[in-house]
């Protein structure tokens, strides 16, 4: 099978923690206002209360972000990319930590 190696690519990322903290949501602290990028996450079948088997967080420190996949939670820590299209993805601290690493002279 032919192999291949990932053309070295300079993308944008925000490690995501909390509803609010991506700096694309334009979010005010103290209000009920979600963000415009990182929703949050909401399942009438998944309490909020309920422990996330991927983080162990409670469901409601998710958030929910629209993807080209249609969407995924958002777990505190993930990574938000946004790709060379464009486009947006996230990526678990691990994979992002072994896979990319900072540019030099950029925030």
């Amino acid at each position: 099978m032919a192999k291949f190696r990932k053309k070295p690519v300079v993308v944008e990322a925000h490690q995501w923690f909390q509803n609010g903290d991506h700096p694309l949501d334009e979010y005010e602290r103290g209000t009920v206002n979600e963000g415009k990028l990182v929703r949050r996450f909401r399942d009438p079948d998944v309490p909020g209360t309920n422990i996330c088997a991927i983080c162990d967080h409670i469901f409601h420190d998710h958030g929910w972000i629209d993807t080209l996949e249609c969407g995924h939670i958002v777990c505190p820590g993930d990574y938000i990319i946004r790709g060379v299209a464009g486009e947006l993805y996230l990526c678990k601290p691990a994979i992002f930590a072994a896979t990319y690493e900072a540019v030099e002279g950029e925030e």
